[in-house]
């Protein structure tokens, strides 16, 4: 199916990053020399989106400076007063994105595609409205760098999801297809996703794609030295 738009969610506080976030939004900061969210960016300008929507709150004037720059494809800001959360961020960015399925990315994380197919080409083909209301890329532990956690979520065979930690539990690796009628009924102002993944998966419409690259998880100033490692490694 074709994707023609895409969220980068680009907010947040950072504030783990720090002493980096204090003057740069974490999106921005640099990992081998390019902003973290150019990684997605450059992706979603390579599968052929057309338009891309990047909310802002924090240190907003420096993403708009971002989007500014950017033309193919174009980006728009959605400026948040407050901070929304992730749920709330692509819910106030709706009439941008359109009423078919779209990607969201976070914009302080991305990936290394493995040796076959793109990742998003690869979420297009995998994602069937009929069936789905979202289709999460996940990573198994051992392929993220800088994660320490012990995953998200289960899969079934048939690709449905269930939440889940350790023993096979999987990484979501920050992205998605969403499709715009998983926000219906969703409450006003800040929320997270997370709400929005559980009521998906109670009534079997949340589904994962499992990544067969790397996924890059830049969490602290710490992180980013083992990722340009990682990015160096695979070429990149």
């Amino acid at each position: 199916m074709i994707v023609d738009s895409a969220m980068i969610l680009a907010a947040g506080y950072g504030t783990r990053m720090m002493p980096l976030s204090a003057a740069t939004p974490k999106p921005l900061i640099a990992v081998a020399g390019k902003p973290m969210i150019d990684y997605g960016y450059e992706k979603l300008a390579a599968d052929g989106v057309t338009r891309v929507v990047v909310n802002a709150h924090y240190l907003a004037e420096r993403i708009h400076v971002w989007a500014a720059a950017k033309s193919a494809p174009p980006v728009t800001v959605s400026d948040e007063p407050a901070l929304l959360d992730t749920g709330g961020g692509v819910a106030k960015a709706l009439p941008l994105l359109g009423d078919a399925p779209f990607f969201v990315l976070n914009g302080d994380s991305f990936w290394l595609d493995g040796r076959g197919r793109p990742a998003l080409e690869r979420l297009r083909a995998a994602f069937v409205p009929e069936q789905m209301d979202a289709l999460l890329l996940l990573c198994p532990p051992g392929r993220a760098v800088g994660y320490d956690g012990t995953g998200d979520f289960v899969i079934a065979p048939d690709g449905r999801l269930a939440r889940g930690k350790g023993g096979g539990a999987l990484a979501f690796a920050g992205c998605q297809i969403i499709a715009a009628n998983l926000f219906d009924d969703a409450p006003a102002g800040a929320f997270s996703t997370n709400m929005l993944w559980d009521r998906a998966i109670a009534v079997g419409r949340l589904c994962g794609l499992v990544h067969d690259g790397t996924w890059l998880h830049v969490g602290t100033p710490g992180a980013i030295p083992i990722a340009e490692a990682a990015i160096g490694a695979a070429g990149g």
